[in-house]
């Protein structure tokens, strides 16, 4: 979202969101740049995921929009066409003129879909070992699923492999729903769909030139690039999905431009673009363009990293890498860029953050710590991330200090915290209070059935009061719900589980209903996006912030 909205931080950037993921990418030298456009520059028909090389930079394919029966778009240069199919043709076109793709004998795919138990780090051989006979104990069959992709650039290790443990049952769409409802009753798993294509699908595309006549047809796809490299606007671009600002607005973009089939039998827009223009285009709508230059430079950095984590572990059964969506990464195109943030991605070009083993630092990073950042390990499982280590994010020193050990303390204290001192800070977010009625609790936890609950206890915290345990009891019986997030997600996303429960009653003594006190929005894993504000108007470069939050990983280039 801009940088002018209410709200310009996004609440949380995480690797641990149930991936709708693609097969691992591949990674491959190009070409140099070649303005005189051939058939071998542009991709093959089909083979639109892929991590690409021009010049040693990385070029994403991200999904502006799906679900399109038509769309129009316009060249900002001279444009060549390239049409997908057995046959080769090309079609060259002016500056400014209007194409549009219509989609005409729509197949949609056949997908597999499976429900995904767990996620596991592929360094966590023991835990996916545990998972696995903890299932067998209950006479659950599960098999085993490898995502994600291992790849180097300039000497430097990607390597974003995981480990999914997945149901071993065959089901119809019809029965996924009461199968999930099924485990969460049994055991308290809340399980993800993972999808992937059995059969693609299929469409023969129509290209109509401004005065409505179709000057060709394609298989599958039309791919557009202008040799000069300016890009071009696309009409009516759908955005925010799901959310209360949903609509559609023209937008600008950099890089090349891809019509393809998707999932549905219908047509996906898909941008093709140098990694350093994609953050321009992104970056934006993480943070505060606003907000100091030295955090602009730290919150690119993490966007930088993020993205190439994110390679082959999204978006299984659609024709892109990575949407342009909150399930992604907000990305606007130029439309989107904003002059302080360009500058940021300029400053740090090619830049990420490494582990001292070399490795590509998980640079997750959430909008409010609340005081105190939070071990990988408490928020997702899994074994403990180096870089990852909870601490408290204090400008000064800590000691004499009251910490969450002692939570309702520590929630009542006025402490010196970067995300607190920030000149961005928000009260709402740092601290916080939800109230919810019996009614309301009933309701949303009526799936675990407990009965009408009397009883709410948050439990097992880390090292920020961070609680992955929710017991809940009802007259019914007594279940547990574990995972920061989950937890977050019985009460409709609170903004942390670094919280506190409290019974109210009545002047009569009856129970009416149940109080979450808490601070801080967001996971607390990595980066603090307004602590690194507050840092960076302490007087704090963008290495130093970066290294305070990601435990001593240093900033390395990586092209």
């Amino acid at each position: 979202m801009p940088a002018t909205s209410p709200e310009p931080l996004r609440s949380e950037s995480t690797a641990s969101a149930a991936p709708r993921s693609p097969p691992p990418a591949e990674v491959r030298p190009a070409p140099p740049p070649d303005l005189d456009l051939r058939p071998e520059d542009l991709p093959a028909p089909g083979n639109l995921k892929r991590l690409d090389f021009r010049g040693g930079e990385p070029q994403v394919p991200i999904g502006l929009m799906q679900g399109r029966r038509e769309v129009r778009f316009s060249p900002k240069g001279r444009m060549r066409l390239r049409f997908g199919g057995n046959a080769e043709k090309m079609l060259e076109a002016p500056a400014g003129s209007m194409w549009t793709v219509r989609v005409t004998d729509g197949t949609p795919a056949e997908l597999s879909v499976n429900l995904q138990l767990a996620e596991l780090p592929f360094a966590d051989k023991a835990g996916l070992a545990e998972a696995q006979a903890q299932w067998q104990a209950r006479g659950v069959a599960v098999r085993v699923h490898v995502l994600g992709v291992l790849y180097g650039i300039a000497g430097k290790v990607i390597d974003n492999r995981r480990y999914l443990l997945l149901l071993d049952e065959s089901l119809s769409p019809k029965q996924v729903p009461e199968r999930q409802a099924d485990l969460l009753r049994q055991f308290g798993v809340r399980t993800t769909l993972f999808e992937e294509v059995r059969t693609p699908s299929r469409a023969i595309l129509e290209v109509r030139d401004e005065a409505g006549a179709v000057v060709g047809l394609a298989q599958d796809a039309v791919y557009a690039e202008t040799l000069e490299g300016v890009g071009f606007d696309v009409k009516q671009v759908e955005h925010d999905v799901g959310y209360d600002n949903h609509g559609f607005e023209d937008r600008s973009i950099r890089g090349t431009l891809q019509l393809a089939v998707d999932r549905f039998g219908t047509l996906a827009v898909v941008n093709v673009v140098k990694l350093e223009d994609l953050l321009k285009g992104l970056v934006p709508s993480e943070i505060y363009a606003r907000a100091h230059p030295e955090a602009l430079k730290a919150q690119a950095v993490t966007a930088r990293g993020e993205v190439l984590a994110k390679v082959g572990i999204k978006h299984l059964a659609d024709p892109f890498l990575l949407c342009s969506e909150q399930h992604c990464a907000v990305y606007k195109g130029r439309s989107g860029e904003a002059a302080s943030t360009t500058a940021a991605v300029e400053a740090t070009r090619g830049e990420a953050l490494f582990a001292p083993d070399g490795r590509l630092v998980d640079s997750v990073y959430s909008a409010v710590c609340g005081g105190h950042t939070e071990d990988n390990d408490v928020v997702w499982g899994g074994p403990p991330n180096p870089s990852l280590r909870g601490k408290p994010d204090v400008l000064g020193p800590t000691e004499g200090l009251p910490g969450p050990e002692s939570l309702a303390e520590y929630l009542r204290a006025e402490l010196p915290t970067a995300c607190r001192l920030s000149s961005f800070a928000q009260p709402s977010k740092y601290r916080w209070e939800k109230r919810f009625s019996v009614e309301q609790v009933n309701a949303l936890t009526a799936h675990l059935g407990v009965g009408p609950v009397h009883a709410l206890s948050l439990g097992e915290r880390g090292v920020s009061g961070r609680a992955r345990t929710l017991t809940v009891a009802g007259e019914r019986g007594v279940t547990q719900v574990r995972g920061e997030l989950n937890i977050r997600r019985l009460f409709g996303m609170l903004n942390s589980a670094m919280a506190l429960v409290e019974e109210e009653r009545d002047a009569e003594g009856r129970l009416t209903g149940w109080r979450f006190r808490g601070g801080g929005w967001g996971h607390g894993v990595g980066m603090c996006q307004t602590g690194a504000i507050g840092r960076a108007e302490a007087g704090q470069r963008y290495q130093d912030i970066l290294r305070f939050y990601f435990n001593g990983a240093e900033v390395a280039p990586i092209y």
